[in-house]
């Protein structure tokens, strides 16, 4: 057979599972909805968000002012409705017919009778699981950030005044709290839920019910919205990258070393407050950081991908030796194992303990590998598990990442500091059959 089995994976799901969002607007319930999206499809839990906002604007362009979301406005009310039942009805498709695992119902959901509808829809009916993901902010300064940074940028206000569309958004949430209902154990006791205060100053958790709500809750608890930089790096170049080995534990080369110098005068010149320093345990990333001047810790996590019985070979040499192992790796390299190694798979679990911890700190470097740095980069921007092996991550360049909004702002900083290329495409030709110098083709030059 010419097609590689991926490799055995459980999963965590046992039924499809509803994560259904509750809050006033600007609470944060879109970011944390995109945020814990990308988090399960990183850890491989097929998962996608129906924002409710998104349906509306796609069905009417009625919106003119606040007047559209007060409770009295029947006509609007009535047209609100559809577009949530609609996304509700995308989202159960989704999870029986779209090969969903996760659908995340994106919407106010604040009383208890629109709750009674996802809850009779998704568990009476359907018999899938159902987590509620409450945000309740009292705190002004955090609302109105919201909103500045969010809201008034959204295609309800093109064209408008930031203040006017500030007092107009302000307006609405009014509307909204004439009916809001937040979740209370007294009535809600029965219904798996998590409340969120201020984001992230207090919780509530109430009813889990299984292994994803567990994990679910996890996460949740371990991000903040603190303004902060990560920073990302490969170590220095390697003599085995000289060589085109991979894996390995081999020194700095001259132009590695040097690398380290240069990364230690860029951290010095970016004046990172607070800053902490990840490397992984192998000598090349620790050589790498040893002139920045901050606190570092050295994680096994962070070690290179384990190529097992390939480990310190090149391409070439894997080619002779294991040529159908090669033609594997290509045809499938997210879910391929090395033999007595790991998968991206593999290491992708590897890695969620440290997604976790970073999530929770300020400004962190990372001085890791290829794959590793790979994985990091995928979870960050949203990479599907098809593109997460060939992602270009070169040598001697520092990743800056700044979460904004909803997502990641990316920089690609380039030290001068001439290295080799590891990064080998995905070739043309990954058959068992295919001819060496097709096996080879991508391969990047080296001594």
């Amino acid at each position: 057979m010419d097609k590689v089995k991926p490799t055995s994976c459980p999963h965590v799901l046992r039924a499809p599972t509803v994560i259904a969002m509750v809050g006033l607007p600007a609470r944060g319930k879109t970011y944390i909805s995109k945020k814990l999206t990308r988090y399960l499809n990183w850890i491989g839990v097929t998962t996608k968000v129906f924002n409710v906002g998104e349906y509306r604007r796609a069905k009417t362009d009625k919106y003119r002012n606040h007047e559209f979301f007060k409770p009295e406005n029947k006509e609007a009310q009535e047209l609100r409705s559809q577009v949530a039942m609609l996304a509700m009805e995308d989202a159960a498709k989704y999870l029986e017919e779209g090969g969903g695992e996760v659908a995340v119902v994106d919407a106010t959901n604040t009383t208890r009778s629109r709750r009674a509808i996802l809850v009779k829809m998704f568990t009476v009916d359907r018999n899938f699981k159902l987590f509620f993901v409450e945000s309740v902010c009292d705190e002004p300064s955090i609302i109105e950030a919201n909103i500045l940074e969010v809201k008034v940028c959204s295609p309800d206000y093109l064209g408008m005044d930031k203040n006017t569309a500030l007092e107009d958004f302000l307006k609405r949430i009014e509307h909204y709290k004439q009916e809001y209902e937040a979740l209370d154990y007294r009535f809600d006791k029965d219904i798996s839920f998590i409340q969120i205060f201020n984001q992230g100053e207090r919780f509530i958790v109430n009813r889990l019910a299984g292994h994803l709500q567990s994990r679910v809750v996890y996460y949740l608890m371990n991000i903040h919205v603190l303004p902060r930089t990560i920073y990302l790096t490969r170590h220095g170049e390697s003599v085995m990258n000289l060589q085109g080995r991979i894996g390995g534990n081999s020194e700095l080369s001259d132009h590695g070393h040097r690398y380290a110098e240069e990364l230690g005068r860029f951290v010095q010149n970016e004046n990172i407050p607070n800053l902490k320093v990840w490397t992984s345990e192998l000598v090349r990333t620790i050589q790498t950081g040893r002139f920045i001047d901050a606190p570092k810790e050295h994680w096994k996590a962070l070690n290179e991908i384990d190529a097992g019985i390939c480990e310190g070979m090149t391409y070439e040499e894997i080619q002779e030796t294991y040529p159908q192992d090669f033609a594997d790796r290509d045809q499938d390299k997210y879910h391929y194992r090395y033999p007595s190694g790991e998968s991206y798979q593999d290491l992708v679990a590897r890695l969620e303990p440290v997604i976790l911890e970073l999530e929770r700190q300020e400004n962190v470097m990372v001085i890791c590998h290829q794959a590793v740095l790979r994985c990091l980069l995928a979870y960050f921007q949203d990479k599907s598990a098809d593109n997460l092996p060939y992602l270009k991550v070169p040598l001697h360049t520092v990743i800056k990442l700044t979460p904004v909004a909803y997502g990641c702002r990316v920089e690609f900083v380039a030290l001068d500091i001439p290295a080799v290329n590891t990064h080998r495409d995905r070739p043309v030709n990954v058959t068992r059959s295919r001819s060496t110098c097709e096996a080879l083709e991508t391969v990047p030059n080296h001594e």
